[in-house]
């Protein structure tokens, strides 16, 4: 195959990537269904309703781990593809649970949801990596930017077709039902034009000058557990997440507790967008300032920004959600590169699918907070403020983390 053919490959690649990443942002729409599946699935408890967005979440990581495994012996497209057929079913079955199987829902939308997500998330980020090696950050952010855009796309989708059919409480089974059509629609066309370059395409590429460092070669996940790197990575990840999970999961209940209900559908939308646009612009700057200077930059914001959620008042909440979401974003994009830089493009899928992990612990464990309070709170949102305490600190030590992680590297 010639350059321009290449090229050409390249390009359909990560726009079929991009597709692939946009629909994958439904999963970032949890809290227009929260409120309702909360009261007409598990009683009103908000904790046991968000922690199907976090088995969802959690999910990823595992599915990432075994959708990297298995593209070392199966296409890229073929692993993509399957993730598209569980997360659709994932999604058909949800739509049939009831109050009386609630726990189904974890099973159907949280796990297998979380899993197709998985399959796909990884995969599509490793193989564009590949194809624009000296551009990892660029590459990744335009990527992911596309998942924390999909928000944006299936907020007022699904908010439509729940008023359609009922309204909250009522209408989300249909929007279960209509979505997993939509995932596999996508996954569908999406995969046939994924492709992983040649070997050898890599090696060839010309690497630019760029302050991420560079691996001195691949390690594979065996090899990368025996490192304080993956560790770090992996914990601050676990983190740094925190903050900007609790303000997707709850944006919207924690504007109507704000006296917001008439637009709290803008605290879902202000998430989404700039969670798209954080990884976007911050996949590009970690190309020029660093992985760990961005994401020290990026758990400080967290860190300073999750103590101000119950000072803000007014249409102020929907700029500290859109700054978190931002930061957020960030971190999103600049974790896959990091994972990259640290041990090699060859086992990228498997190796970030582990490091994700940690990430789908972080969102059980902030789920389970943030329901807590919340529950306690009912409209009171002030009690609500140690959800987000909690949230800076765990940054906070993010940021340590990181500093650990610098200093290591520098030797």
């Amino acid at each position: 195959m010639n350059n321009n053919k290449l090229e050409k490959q390249g390009i359909y690649t990560v726009i079929a990537a991009v597709a692939i990443q946009l629909t994958l942002g439904i999963g970032y729409i949890w809290s227009v269904f929260q409120t309702g599946v909360a009261n007409s699935i598990f009683g009103g408890d908000n904790a046991a309703a968000g922690l199907t967005f976090s088995l969802m979440i959690a999910m990823t990581g595992v599915g990432s781990v075994i959708g990297g495994k298995l593209t070392a012996r199966y296409s890229t497209r073929l692993i993509i593809f399957a993730g598209g057929i569980i997360m659709s079913m994932g999604f058909l079955l949800a739509s049939f649970v009831t109050a009386n199987s609630a726990w189904l829902l974890w099973m159907t939308c949280g796990v297998m949801g979380g899993l197709g997500i998985g399959f796909a998330y990884s995969t599509t980020i490793a193989c564009a990596q590949k194809w624009y090696p000296h551009k990892k950050g660029f590459v990744t952010g335009i990527i992911v930017s596309a998942l924390g855009f999909g928000g944006v796309v299936f907020t007022p989708i699904v908010e439509s077709v729940i008023s359609a059919f009922g309204g909250t409480g009522i209408g989300e089974p249909k929007a279960f039902m209509v979505l997993s059509v939509i995932f596999l629609v996508m996954f569908s066309v999406g995969s046939i034009f994924i492709k992983s370059p040649p070997d050898g395409y890599m090696i060839d590429a010309i690497v630019s000058n760029t302050t991420a460092a560079k691996p001195t070669k691949d390690s594979a996940p065996a090899e990368m557990f025996k490192t304080p790197q993956f560790y770090l990575l992996t914990g601050t990840f676990l983190l740094g997440c925190m903050g900007g999970l609790m303000i997707i999961g709850f944006a919207k209940p924690i504007a109507v507790a704000k006296g917001l209900a008439a637009t709290a559908t803008i605290g879902v939308l202000a998430v989404s967008v700039f969670n798209s646009m954080g990884r976007l612009v911050w996949g590009a700057v970690s190309d020029k300032l660093g992985r760990i200077n961005t994401l020290i930059v990026l758990l400080s914001i967290t860190a300073i920004f999750s103590l101000l959620v119950n000072a803000a008042s007014g249409y102020w909440i929907y700029a500290l959600i859109a700054c978190i979401g931002f930061s957020y974003g960030g971190l999103l994009s600049t974790f896959p590169s990091l994972t990259a830089d640290l041990f090699g493009a060859k086992y990228m899928a498997a190796n970030y699918g582990f490091v994700l992990l940690g990430f789908g612990c972080g969102a059980i464990i902030s789920s389970q907070i943030a329901g807590y309070y919340k529950n306690l709170a009912a409209n009171d949102i002030d009690l609500m403020f140690p959800a987000f305490v909690i949230a800076s600190c765990c940054a906070a030590a993010g940021i340590v983390m990181m500093l650990i992680l610098k200093a290591i590297s520098k030797k």
